[in-house]
């Protein structure tokens, strides 16, 4: 069975007030990141993703975001590509 590489809004945003531990990655650029973001992300642009992968434990759940959720499936997959096992994306991004 194939793991879901997905999260709704609703659904980050209750594990967000349950307090559960997930690593919001915002993948956007920094700019976009000033204008708004979810509280208590990490910044790293798609660009920098690739060369920033020690900042993020391997086994961690996280969820990638980004403005229209094509940036954040794209980082799913890198992140995916080097091993990391529980990652998914925010559907339809920040914009949502």
């Amino acid at each position: 069975m194939a793991t879901r590489t997905t999260i709704t809004f609703p659904e980050l945003k209750s594990k967000l007030y349950a307090h559960d531990k997930v690593k919001v990655i915002d993948v956007r650029e920094i700019s976009e990141y000033r204008e708004g973001h979810i509280e208590g992300s990490v910044l790293i642009p798609l660009d920098e993703l690739p060369y920033r992968l020690h900042e993020i434990e391997p086994h961690d759940e996280i969820v990638v975001v980004c403005k229209s959720g094509n940036r954040s499936s794209q980082a799913c997959t890198i992140l995916q590509q080097r091993g990391f096992t529980n990652v998914r994306s925010l559907v339809g991004g920040l914009s949502s």
